[in-house]
């Protein structure tokens, strides 16, 4: 499915792939990427996950979300763990997230 990463990946790197990252997002209908934990602390190794929140449009299938979350670990080659924010939920992890947009 994915490649396990041979280096951590970095918020650097999120960046450099952040318009791939976007698109892929879009067409699953998702906005409003954040990212947090390891990633957005700069403490990665290796074997690391990426840590995403992402808001989806209101009837986003579950289809297009693991669709999302099956192309974002075959673009980024490592492991994601993608949990789904509610717009209307307010501030999530505030204190730990990075905003990717």
């Amino acid at each position: 499915m994915f490649r396990q990463a041979t280096h951590a990946v970095t918020l650097s790197d999120l960046r450099e792939r952040r318009e791939e990252i976007l698109a892929t997002a879009a067409r699953h209908g998702a906005h409003n990427i954040r990212v947090f934990g390891s990633v957005a602390r700069g403490d990665t190794h290796p074997e690391s996950d990426v840590d995403l929140i992402v808001c989806f449009r209101e009837g986003v299938s579950i289809f297009d979300q693991v669709g999302l979350w099956l192309d974002l670990q075959e673009l980024l080659g490592c492991e994601i763990d993608l949990i789904a924010d509610h717009p209307s939920g307010g501030k999530f992890m505030s204190d730990e997230k990075t905003q990717f947009q």
